[in-house]
């Protein structure tokens, strides 16, 4: 059974907003009292926030598909609707989010720091405030946007400040249970380590935390053994610990030998050549262990390199090893601040971005694509004819209507707006009132501007009893 996860596919879906309500307000002596219809409610984020007590991701494993609630429609006298619940999927500290590209959008490192992975759909507005002079009672309203859906990675790089690396049974978790409270599984066959394991260590004033690195063999960065699946976990280590088996019984085996071929498979991972390098010579305990760490320690220390002597078992040299450990994490923190600091990418949009891009696909058909547009098709009831006028004002507002004619668009072509999968196609007639002709301007309804000051009617109402009275008297005049 799996326990431990440090890369998944996610499936997020942000929830939908609420369809705004068109409603006109109505009671005893006021048939007409104005439109009341209330907005949608915003649908619910999907929220990454770093979670100390979370240090795998195995729940992401087995549920990838997770989505938050929807928010609720408008009602009539001005209630907005209910928003949607946002959905908070705790991750690791460490955690890098990549989408479906590769590319990454956010690094989050540090307890509470979030991300929002998916953002909720706006909540269509209602037709109270859809309510202007021109249009001063709206008979459509805007429906809810949806919520983003997109499938992103997760990937955990552990936050620790030292990398114990090494061959399989090399000590390494030995080393670690003897150095802090760690306690990793332990026996004599490789690969017995199958997860990184962190331990917290004190040495006087420093506190740091010290992982080793599973599964490291030749071809570790291709893909062969462990290694490929936990090398990202080497990647936010400051000092970088060769564990070297001086008991090994494997032919061909040797600490020079073991070094060199660890050191090339982090050559070809990558970004790790400005890490200080330690040597630790294990299991010096065995007295042939002692003699070969010996026979290497002046060619280890001409390369520049600090070269301990230790042993799990005995637990010497651990005091000068846990010291020297400090030492380069306090260096490296000095160098650098305490926390690394959160990334998330952020792209601007290009100071000169029109907001929408018109291009020719094919003879007699254009494809209008842009954030406001799409967005604004999906706010659009097609069954209402208002509701398109509105689209069609608001369209042109933008200039559509004139960047389709400097792009060669006749009336007749067909316009489409959105992708493949989604896009809205109609005739482009700029000189049509985009389905509201009949009702004036675009987006006005002269069915309901028909409503006047009551004395206005008042007088109508009088002048029109005036002429019947007039009409009866002229019928039956006694003087005809």
């Amino acid at each position: 059974m799996t326990t431990f996860v440090d890369r998944v596919e996610l499936h997020v879906g942000a929830g939908n907003g609420g369809h705004g309500c068109a409603s006109v307000h109505r009671e005893k002596f006021k048939p007409l009292g104005g439109p009341d219809g209330g907005d949608g409610g915003r649908g619910g984020d999907v929220v990454l926030v770093v979670d100390p007590d979370v240090t795998t991701l195995i729940d992401y494993h087995h549920r990838p598909h997770r989505k938050a609630t929807n928010g609720k429609p408008g009602g009539g006298g001005h209630r907005t609707g209910a928003h949607g619940q946002d959905l908070v999927l705790p991750v690791p500290d460490g955690t890098v989010v990549l989408d479906g590209n590769g590319e990454v959008l956010a690094d989050l490192v540090g307890t509470g720091t979030t991300f929002v992975a998916g953002r909720g759909g706006r909540g269509g507005l209602g037709n109270a405030a859809l309510a202007s002079p021109r249009r001063k009672a709206p008979g459509f309203a805007l429906l809810g946007e949806p919520g983003d859906e997109r499938d992103i990675v997760l990937e955990l790089k552990t936050v620790a400040d030292v990398a114990l690396v090494g061959f399989p049974s090399a000590g390494k978790s030995s080393l670690i249970s003897v150095l802090s409270a760690a306690k990793p599984k332990i026996a004599d066959y490789p690969f017995t380590t199958l997860v990184p394991n962190l331990g917290v260590v004190t040495a006087g004033s420093t506190v740091y935390t010290v992982a080793d690195v599973p599964g490291l063999i030749p071809g570790a960065s291709e893909g062969r053994g462990l290694g490929l699946e936990f090398l990202r976990h080497v990647e936010r280590c400051s000092v970088l610990v060769h564990v070297l088996d001086c008991a090994t019984l494997e032919p061909g085996r040797d600490p020079l030998t073991d070094l060199e071929v660890i050191e090339a498979e982090l050559a070809r991972y990558g970004g790790l050549d400005d890490r200080p390098r330690l040597v630790v010579l294990n299991k010096t305990d065995i007295p042939e262990g002692q003699d070969l760490a010996d026979i290497v320690r002046p060619d280890l220390e001409a390369g520049g390199l600090a070269v301990f002597d230790v042993s799990a078992v005995s637990r010497k040299g651990l005091r000068d090893l846990s010291y020297a450990l400090a030492a380069q994490v306090a260096k490296a923190r000095e160098a650098k601040p305490a926390e690394e600091a959160t990334r998330i990418v952020i792209r601007p949009r290009a100071i000169d971005d029109s907001g929408f891009t018109v291009t020719e696909e094919g003879e007699g058909f254009f494809r209008v694509r842009g954030e406001k547009p799409e967005r604004w098709v999906r706010q659009t009831d097609f069954t209402n004819d208002e509701a398109v006028g509105y689209l069609a004002d608001r369209l042109a507002r933008l200039g559509v209507e004139d960047e389709l004619r400097r792009a060669g668009a006749r009336e007749g072509d067909g316009v489409g707006i959105g992708g493949d999968d989604d896009a809205v196609v109609f005739d482009f007639e700029p000189s049509v009132s985009g389905g509201a002709e009949m009702l004036g301007r675009r987006g006005e309804d002269h069915r309901l501007n028909a409503v006047r000051p009551a004395e206005e009617r008042r007088r109508e109402r009088e002048a029109r009893r005036g002429d019947h009275a007039q009409r009866e008297f002229e019928e039956f005049s006694p003087f005809d």
